[in-house]
């Protein structure tokens, strides 16, 4: 029966694709980017590629990490395209956008700064050549290595992200290479930055109810403005197995809770990934990406 009720309660896709979908991918193809959509196979990439809008993955596609939840390819890198920051951004201008989201791969293999002055240069070059659109990265922990991550904040982007991904008490074992601790000093370093700070976080990985909204208190009190939060979907037989399903009334508890813990822009539901409606959470929290 528990595991008939898991069945039904699972979110359903919609997979439709219109010209709006057909126009990324071909500028997608067209400039030999990487996107975390089809890489992470993100359940939202019909909606999200239909409305003009992607996440731009940089420094390759193979990542030093192995996330018992994440879905892009674990190896050896041999990344090496110094154009890739212009590049990208020529495709967020072929693409007239207005906000656009970086991502890249864990790349601990850089050692010095760990990919940080691609990701500079990344956005600069966006600023450049697409002034009206705001950047928002969605940044790996750098090993917390803070010159690292002040070579990012210099950058300027108008939102700095970094995913927590889940309650603590499990995050060993959902990300074995990364720590906890280090991922909030992170995120105190870019609210200390005074960057718009934003993170996320999946349920259905094991967490109770109250290690979840413990947990929502603990960034609000670091001072981040936007928080998401979605169901984990296991992409492979490979990868970590969904506890449960949570109900639409839960991820709206966690919607309300946390406004009222003083988060400024709470994303909640079942299909909600960190770049999900970013356009839109970005205005929320007072970064107008059709203003400039």
């Amino acid at each position: 029966m528990a595991v008939q009720t898991r069945i039904m309660n699972k979110p359903k896709i919609r997979l439709s694709i219109g010209d709006g979908y057909k126009f990324v991918e071909n500028v997608v193809y067209t400039n030999k980017l990487n996107t975390v959509c089809e890489k992470a196979r993100c359940p939202n990439i019909y909606e999200c590629w239909n409305r003009g809008t992607a996440t731009i993955m940089i420094l390759g596609d193979v990542c030093t990490r192995s996330c018992g939840f994440c879905s892009v390819e674990t190896g050896k890198p041999t990344w090496n395209d110094p154009l890739e920051p212009y590049r990208t951004a020529m495709a967020v201008k072929k693409m007239k956008l207005r906000h656009v989201v970086i991502t890249s791969v864990d790349r601990d293999d850089l050692k010095g700064d760990f990919g940080a002055k691609i990701w500079s240069e990344t956005i600069e070059q966006i600023h450049t050549h697409v002034p009206s659109c705001t950047v928002e990265v969605l940044t790996p922990d750098f090993q917390g290595h803070v010159p690292a991550l002040k070579t990012v904040f210099s950058a300027g982007p108008e939102i700095f992200s970094h995913n927590i991904e889940c309650v603590e008490r499990i995050s060993r074992q959902v990300r074995s290479q990364a720590n906890w601790t280090r991922s909030l000093d992170v995120l105190t370093h870019s609210v200390d930055y005074g960057l718009t700070t934003k993170t996320s976080m999946m349920v259905g990985l094991g967490e109770t109810k109250k290690e979840v909204l413990d947990t929502i208190r603990e960034i609000a009190e670091i001072g981040i403005g936007i928080f998401t939060i979605g169901q984990y979907l296991q992409p492979t037989r490979d990868h970590l197995p969904v506890t449960r399903y949570v109900e639409k009334e839960e991820f709206k508890e966690y919607k309300i809770s946390g406004m009222e813990m003083g988060l400024k822009v709470v994303e909640s539901g079942a299909l909600v990934r960190s770049s999900y409606h970013a356009d839109e959470q970005a205005k929320l929290n007072g970064v107008d990406p059709f203003n400039g």
